[in-house]
């Protein structure tokens, strides 16, 4: 049975290989030139600069999660994790306020730094050590035939328990509200800069934090070009085709029923299709007439993107000497569309081999602000890259201002706005992630078409909030209604030690 895949990010690559495990012809067109899609990296002038992957959600072998990760090949000798700890330092002068993974660790050092602040550092404690073990389930769909039956553990079943309250709490609240409790500006200022957007449910925060309580969240090496060039590679090991630079312009329905894509003028002919490029566009670009079932419906009227204006430096300047991960207090507050900053994060990537000249740094900041629209009427009015230079000064000076052992030492500067990724990614309105707001369901859309045969979906959009994790599971979900559907054994890797 032919199956065609569109879009080679980790969905892509993730169905793609649960599909050819469980014995189908496969092939991913994929429209750029290289794997990857939101989780994707760039070189300029022997600097790297990660622009995707800041953490794994699935790194520690304590979760299930990483045991498909491992069955993927994503994770290999070739990248081990480094859990870096703190994960997060405030600075401000000679003020540091460090956020420790150990919960006894953190606790202590918040309460020595901040008193008056017991109340809510206690129950900050609380809330982590609530939801730390309430890792993302993975469970089989109802009705499938599986060589490696997977089931929710009982200590995670407690987990969702213990859990359950806590998290009922946390829903009903913003980030904003959460953190606002906190008297003491640069605790308050740390733990916002961990999700760095406030709107989001404060769920989100503490499930991340959960997450590094138990030491998750790491980085592979090599950060996301390594991590989905190992999945490439190990879809192509097995027989799987990847057809690169071929954006596919529509998807053919006869009879109801998917027939094949078409590539400019040239059709191939599909028995059934699996969509992991960007949901929003996707049903609105690559049928005709555009898709609509009531789920998307749904979707479109829900959705809120993510985007950034993300800011790539290099420094002729060793910073090993730094944290990892900063969150800057500024001299004098920085308003960028709107939004103002009284601090600012830095990726500090000074320690990490390759991604720099010997003596130099990479860093990278996110500036989170839907801008996409002014962006765009820049790029109409012809101005696009003289504001991209005038930010990229700005945020040189601010740098300049707050940390002047850099100065006159930026040698390399690159921004990517939500225009790029719209480019290069092909994702709505330049988004990688959608928002999780207070009160609202954290549903995941069907992964596949009610009213079209053999059309399935799968990607980081169809699970809010979003991220690695959910384009992987939202792949697995969609494989196993093709094999449900088509009468296969889902052979889907399970086991670490029998890896593809």
């Amino acid at each position: 049975m032919k199956v065609i895949i569109i879009g080679a990010g980790i969905a892509g690559l993730s169905a793609g290989i649960f599909a050819r495990q469980s014995g189908f012809d496969v092939t991913i067109f994929e429209t750029h030139t290289m794997p990857g899609g939101n989780a994707t990296g760039w070189k300029r002038k022997g600097y790297y600069f990660e622009g995707g992957m800041h953490w794994l959600v699935g790194s520690s072998e304590k979760t299930e999660l990483n045991k498909l990760w491992y069955s993927l090949g994503a994770l290999q000798e070739n990248n081990p994790i480094f859990n870096r700890d703190p994960f997060l330092t405030y600075v401000n002068g000679e003020e540091k306020i460090a956020l420790y993974r150990d919960t006894d660790k953190l606790k202590k050092h918040l309460l020595e730094i901040s008193p008056q602040d017991e109340k809510a550092i206690c129950q900050l404690i609380k809330d982590i050590r609530a939801l730390k073990k309430a890792t993302m389930p993975i469970t089989d769909i109802k009705g499938v035939r599986v060589h490696h039956k997977t089931s929710i553990p009982l200590s995670q079943l407690f987990a969702y328990v213990k859990a359950a309250k806590t998290m009922a709490k946390l829903s009903k609240m913003s980030i904003d509200e959460y953190v606002g409790c906190f008297k003491h500006k640069g605790i308050h200022e740390l733990l916002k800069s961990v999700i760095a957007m406030g709107e989001y449910s404060a769920t989100s925060l503490i499930f991340t934090l959960g997450g590094l309580a138990e030491y998750d969240s790491g980085y592979p090496k090599g950060g996301s070009l390594q991590m989905v060039q190992n999945m490439a590679n190990t879809f192509e090991n097995i027989g799987g085709v990847i057809e690169y630079g071929k954006k596919v312009s529509c998807i053919n329905v006869v009879d109801a029923q998917v027939n094949s894509i078409s590539i400019g003028n040239k059709l191939y002919m599909a028995d059934a299709v699996i969509v992991t490029s960007d949901t929003l566009v996707a049903t609105e670009q690559l049928f005709d007439p555009p898709l609509c079932e009531d789920w998307i419906t749904k979707l479109k009227d829900e959705i809120i993107p993510v985007n950034c204006t993300f800011i790539s430096l290099g420094v002729k300047q060793d910073m090993s000497h730094l944290p990892t991960n900063i969150v800057l207090s500024l001299k004098e507050p920085f308003v960028y569309c709107g939004r103002t900053y009284t601090s600012i994060s830095l990726n500090n990537y000074a320690t990490f081999e390759g991604y720099a000249p010997k003596g130099c740094t990479a860093i990278t900041i996110m500036l989170y602000e839907d801008t996409y629209d002014r962006w765009k009427q820049l790029y109409l009015e012809g101005t696009y890259q003289d504001k991209k230079e005038e930010l990229a000064k700005n945020i040189i000076q601010l740098l300049e201002e707050n940390l002047s052992e850099i100065k006159g030492k930026v040698e390399v500067w690159d921004i990517a706005t939500p225009l790029t990724y719209e480019r290069y990614c092909g994702t709505f309105r330049g988004s990688w992630m959608s928002v999780m707001k207070p009160k609202s369901n954290s549903n995941t859309s069907p992964s596949k078409s009610k009213d079209i045969k053999n059309l399935y979906f799968a990607g980081q959009r169809l699970m809010i909030p979003g991220g690695m994790p959910a384009a992987m599971v939202t792949s697995r979900t969609a494989v196993q209604h093709l094999c449900k559907d088509t009468n296969t054994v889902f052979q889907g890797g399970w086991d670490k030690e029998k890896r593809v």
